[in-house]
């Protein structure tokens, strides 16, 4: 291995113009930045990605031998952070690869700071995704990852004075080590144009002339799994220009269409969730849907096609998961490859299509389901809206069969939305399509069975199950919390939790041992240091390591609650201002942390962001709380962010509105950890209590059940003094920016309704800051809490997640290497 390091390290490939380095880089900001790092770094990614190619065309090969039913799992979104660590770790060479460098001069844990996180997603929906691919590989499963390969991601968060600026986030400016580009591996995707209808051996046959044709380009990522050979491959599409357009353009001399060609096809794969405001936004957000979904079925089509002669085995071999709707318009492509290129009938098209597509649904609200108006489907995708109305019309027809004229249920159910502006449903086109439809937590399952699909569960109950999602252990244990980790190893006598978490439970036994829970907080105290030296570096703040860790990093939502704890931490500043000294001592100091990235348009987002500050600001420098209370907000909040923040949390917040989160994986994360969850009963929260039990955690008000009726009293409803004082303090400038505050509290009093209830749950709310308070003080009894919090998790791991996937929706199973 030395040599293997030493011969890249040599290689004049991974020299870099230093002149150029992103400088806001955290770990030049520790002055651990040195340039050799990143070349190193870079070194030493290839040479792990040799041994990733290496067991990848042996997984691949065997793939091919034994031609086994293949999932393929399509998502707009792989937020996938960090590969060198994850997949050294993975592959068993961790080890190895530490020492290596330390004979060349070099630090692993230095070097694996050097890689950005790869942009390719946002949110929960990229991480589960990605830790799906993860735990596809670890067990063993013939798998395929298809997403797209945005250029910038979604955008690079910096603050200025309180407020929140976006930059283009140029993480493939470097290149990208983890990829291989496969230059001979494109695929047409059409737009535009017209269709026509021709006569053909007494058939109808349609022709579909685009008038637009963009290249996909494939690179493929190497996902190894955790103690096995199985590599599985993530590809991800690139869009470029027709060549063949291109070089018309060049021929006739008419440059500037081809570089403006060149620009628009490329536009498609350059950032991940373009403002959809306008019509040119929504237009690309299809653009890029049908970009991912066509380059991707034909890429399976192809493979299929490699092996087969017709298409009688395609259901057998075959697997699509759709997340969410973002890929749902892979339905009407399907029908259109095997009725426009394959020459199948209808009858036969569909009876494929319906037996090879299930969908995870995540929304919970019904304005959240995805729906393109029907002008812009027929300007773009002409030949696709000609299939979704013959699909809706033959639906249609069945309907009125079974429900006769009751036409606003028939009017529910179709896949068009009638109206003055038409629209096609695209949940509805796959709740017609697929075999199965997923809700994605127990809370949610009922949900859509009862409220958000219920005229479709009353018709088809055999097509909708429940698959709580999870985390892999190995990204969010293993990885980030190799301290901790080790000493769950140590005390349950074996590393095999790693890839059956349920050996967790085993820690139960030892949760009140005063050995287990010395070394455990010394761990946790640790890496509470190491976020400490963080903040300190990004704010120059220095907080009091022995205070408790409050932490809230999300997606900044006003459903998910950051104003709710701004409040209540706005409330404990004035509490402790209005004391007296010997009052103080008692308090339990804090320091209370948040991040998250608020889109682009969101003002009230971005109104929250800076009232974090404005208050921070405030609070952070008043002489009379000192280390009592401080505020933090971390920004551009990433996968390696989390992977810093997580283990060094003593409590993290949800606090999301009942009845507003399918499920949520952050919490889980957290609770794997030892971090100890205040949150509401939504989402997988109530799932995480049953297993961790409600006495170690803290859970505050209204069950999802009761939150229509709590909307309807509002107009009458008073929030209590101590709300109205904070909204109050606010109002008047006690942070500044009173005016620019105004509209975010009108949401809440005033001319707002309070739609997300913080003002009703703010009591609720401050008596489980209060439990959480009394918890801490019992530094026995925290540590038992916090242990126990980590052995309750063994149901959260994406391993249960795809078993269940795999043998109750996919029907496949697993594929080892001998």
């Amino acid at each position: 291995m030395y040599k293997l390091m030493d011969q890249y390290l040599k290689n004049d490939t991974f020299s870099i113009q230093k002149n150029i380095v992103d400088h806001s880089e955290y770990t030049l900001a520790r002055s651990r930045f040195r340039f050799d790092d990143f070349e190193a770094y870079q070194a030493t990614a290839y040479s792990v990605r040799d041994r990733l190619i290496e067991r990848w065309n042996d997984t691949h090969s065997l793939m091919r031998e034994k031609d086994p039913k293949r999932i393929y799992y399509l998502s707009m979104e792989f937020l996938m952070g960090r590969s060198l660590l994850n997949s050294i770790v993975n592959i068993g060479v961790k080890g190895q690869y530490a020492d290596a460098l330390k004979q060349l001069g070099f630090d692993l844990e230095i070097l694996v700071e050097q890689e950005r996180d790869a942009a390719l997603g946002n949110g929960g929906l990229g991480r589960l995704a990605a830790c799906f691919l993860d735990s596809l590989a670890t067990l063993d499963y013939p798998a395929w990852g298809y997403g797209l390969r945005y250029e910038y991601g979604m955008f690079r968060q910096t603050i200025q004075d309180g407020f929140q600026l976006e930059h283009p986030d140029y993480w493939l400016n470097f290149g990208n080590p983890w990829e291989i580009q496969r230059v001979h591996t494109t695929y047409p995707v059409k737009f535009y144009g017209h269709v026509d209808e021709i006569q053909e051996n007494n058939k109808k046959t349609y022709i579909w002339t685009p008038g637009e044709t963009v290249e996909a380009v494939a690179y493929d990522n190497p996902i190894p799994g955790y103690g096995t050979k199985n590599t599985i491959n993530l590809r991800l599409w690139a869009a470029k220009p027709s060549g063949e357009l291109e070089l018309d353009s060049f021929s006739t001399g008419d440059y500037v269409n081809a570089v403006l060609s060149k620009q628009r096809a490329e536009t498609i794969s350059s950032i991940l969730y373009p403002d959809d405001r306008t019509y040119q936004g929504k237009e690309l957000r299809l653009k890029q849907q049908v970009f991912l979904v066509s380059a991707s079925l034909q890429d399976v089509v192809r493979r299929y096609k490699d092996f087969h002669s017709d298409f009688a085995a395609f259901p057998q071999k075959v697997a699509f998961q759709l997340n969410d709707t973002h890929p749902i318009i892979g339905v009407a492509e399907l029908m259109r490859i095997l009725l426009d290129e394959e020459k199948l009938d209808w009858v036969k098209s569909w009876e494929i299509t319906t037996k090879v597509f299930s969908f995870t649904n995540h929304a919970i609200l019904p304005e959240a389901l995805e729906k393109w108006p029907l002008e812009l489907l027929e300007n773009l995708l002409p030949r696709h809206l000609q299939i979704i109305y013959r699909i809706n019309f033959y639906f249609m027809e069945e309907m009125k069969k079974k429900f006769g004229d009751d036409l606003v249920r028939l009017s529910r159910l179709s896949i068009i939305e009638e109206g003055e502006k038409k629209n096609v449903r695209m949940a509805n086109l796959a709740l017609v399509s697929c075999h199965t439809v997923n809700g994605v937590s127990k809370s949610h399952f009922e949900f859509i069975k009862s409220s958000l699909f219920k005229d479709f569960h009353d018709m088809w109950p055999h097509k909708f199950q429940c698959k709580t999602n999870g985390v892999t252990q190995r990204r969010w244990m293993a990885c980030s919390n190799p301290d901790l980790s080790q000493l769950i190893t140590k005390w349950l006598g074996t590393e095999a939790w790693l890839k059956e978490l349920d050996l967790l439970l085993g820690l139960r036994l030892h949760a009140n041992d005063y050995n287990l829970q010395e070394q455990w907080m010394k761990v946790r105290r640790s890496n509470k240091s190491r976020l400490a030296a963080y903040i300190q570096i990004i704010s120059g703040a220095k907080v009091n390591v022995d205070a408790m860790f409050d932490v809230q990093i999300k997606r900044i939502h006003e459903y998910k609650r950051q104003f709710l704890n701004v409040i209540g931490i706005i409330h404990r500043y004035d509490c402790i201002k209005n004391m007296t000294a010997e009052d103080r001592k008692k308090v339990v100091p804090r320091v209370c942390i948040l991040g998250g990235k608020a889109p682009p348009g969101y003002e009230n987002a971005k109104r929250i962001i800076k009232l974090i500050h404005a208050v921070g600001d405030k609070l952070n420098n008043d002489p009379d709380v000192g280390d009592l209370l401080k505020l933090i907000f971390i920004p551009d909040y990433n996968v390696s962010m989390a992977e810093l923040v997580i283990p060094a949390s003593d409590i993290s917040q949800h606090l999301s509105t009942a009845g507003s989160e399918a499920c949520g994986t952050g919490n889980m994360k957290f609770a794997m950890n030892g971090c100890l969850i205040v949150g509401t009963k939504d989402g997988s929260n109530v799932e995480i209590q049953e297993e961790l039990g409600s006495e170690n955690m803290f859970l505050f008000g209204p069950s999802a059940e009761d939150i229509p009726e709590l909307r309807t009293e509002q107009k009458d409803f008073q929030p209590v003094l101590e709300f109205r004082r904070v909204v109050g303090m606010i109002r008047k400038g006690v942070f500044g920016n009173a005016e620019y505050f105004q509209p975010l509290c009108d949401t809440i009093d005033g001319a707002g309704d309070d739609y997300y209830l913080l003002g009703h749950d703010f009591p609720s709310y401050l008596e489980a800051q209060a439990a959480v308070d009394k918890a801490f003080v019992d530094k026995k009894r925290w540590a038992e809490m916090s242990i126990l919090s980590t052995a309750g998790c063994g149901q959260f791991s994406t391993d249960r997640t795809i078993r269940e996937y795999a043998e109750e929706i996919w029907n496949v199973e697993p594929l080892r290497h001998s």
